[in-house]
């Protein structure tokens, strides 16, 4: 892994963080199955393995992270060699004692280096700091690398959220205890 520091946000590295390419491509979806019946309702997520890598847009316009940060409880960013080059974003109050992961982005040429997992650790850190004792994650089903992420640091699935964001595309959570 690159050589990070981890900090909070300032004001100028915004539009260093907006410029980030936060776009990601997938080879994997996690598709939803609903079967509504008289007596029963079920919702089935089952992987599957895309025919070719797609390129999936991030469901949250970059100019309109400006607005939504000023919202969040929390920004941290890793720096490199002097460079912003990731950021993760938390929010209290969605839920009782939990602090929720609402956007993790890094930029592309240092991606799979480590630098995601060394953020939502850190924001870990500042839920605990925060006295939360459950830490959330949301994600778009065909986010196979943020499925991955949160799979290899022990989260585990929770909910889903039908048309949860602007683009309408369902949103995955997936919880971890931080007790």
């Amino acid at each position: 892994m690159p050589e990070i520091q981890i900090r909070p946000a300032i004001a100028t590295d915004i539009p260093n963080l907006i410029s980030i390419d936060h776009h990601y491509t997938s080879e994997y979806a996690w598709q939803m199955d609903l079967v509504l019946e008289e007596t029963q309702m079920a919702v089935n997520f089952r992987q599957i393995h895309l025919p070719r890598s797609v390129k999936v847009e991030y469901p949250r316009a970059p100019q309109s992270l400006l607005v939504d940060w000023n919202k969040r409880s929390g920004l941290l960013i890793a720096i490199h060699e002097e460079e912003a080059v990731g950021y993760i974003s938390v929010m209290l109050n969605i839920a009782p004692a939990t602090t929720w992961i609402t956007d993790l982005a890094v930029i592309r040429r240092l991606r799979r280096q480590g630098i995601a997992s060394a953020l939502v650790l850190a924001g870990q850190d500042w839920a605990r700091q925060h006295k939360t004792y459950r830490i959330v994650m949301e994600m778009q089903p065909k986010n196979y690398p943020a499925y991955s992420l949160a799979q290899k640091l022990g989260f585990t699935f929770c909910g889903y959220n039908d048309q949860y964001y602007a683009n309408h595309d369902i949103t995955l959570f997936f919880a971890k205890s931080l007790g």
